[in-house]
């Protein structure tokens, strides 16, 4: 697995907002969506394309598309949600599936609730995009279960990663031979007792959309 930190003064000044507990809702969604941006630049780097021929108003020429099949871009529910713009803006022809997962806050498990992908992601590229890389858990399972439908190429986008996260990922994913990529905007401190990132930003989802 290769884990790459986005550092860049403009993801650590929004990063700065995002973690101010001032930060009323509509902010943090709007700097949410604005830093996946400026992190999707650095994850679509290796993005798979193809030769297409056009004409300029002044002589043909060749550039680049897309290859198909099309990326997919997976957010991870609910919090995933408020990434999934900031990611489509930057690749708005890549189709777009969703996972539902959620974590026991007891037992930190987490088990999947909702899936909407294709049936067959064989010579995919796909995209998760998910706030937070606390435990891994989420991740691992969202990672085994597109590796099991065909992916054959993961990144995965979070705005922060805790290092207990990362290294679950390299344990599990060890064995796994689909490159897999993951992009942070920052590696902070450790996780509390509670399996919360320290210093974090707090509960992602809570954040962007309010308790329910």
């Amino acid at each position: 697995m290769r884990v790459l930190v986005a550092d860049h003064p403009l993801i650590n000044h929004k990063l700065t907002y995002l973690r101010d507990e001032r930060t009323d809702s509509p902010t943090f969604r709007r700097l949410a969506e604005e830093l996946v941006t400026l992190l999707a630049y650095e994850a679509t780097r290796e993005v798979r394309v193809e030769p297409f021929d056009i004409r300029t108003p002044v002589a043909p020429t060749q550039g680049i598309k897309l290859s198909t099949p099309k990326p997919l871009i997976v957010p991870i529910l609910r919090a995933g949600l408020g990434m999934l713009e900031g990611m489509v803006r930057l690749l708005p022809t890549a189709e777009v599936g969703f996972l539902g997962m959620v974590r026991d806050e007891a037992t930190l498990e987490v088990s999947a609730y909702a899936n909407r992908l294709p049936d067959n992601l064989s010579g995919r590229q796909c995209y998760i995009v998910d706030p937070m890389l606390a435990t891994g858990h989420t991740l691992v399972m969202a990672i085994d279960y597109l590796v099991g439908k065909g992916a054959d190429d993961i990144t995965a986008v979070c705005l922060l990663g805790a290092p207990e996260g990362i290294a679950h990922l390299e344990e599990r994913l060890a064995d796994v031979d689909v490159p897999v990529t993951l992009v942070l905007g920052a590696i902070d401190e450790k996780l509390d007792e509670n399996g919360y990132i320290v210093p974090g930003l707090g509960d992602a989802g809570d954040r962007l959309y309010g308790v329910v």
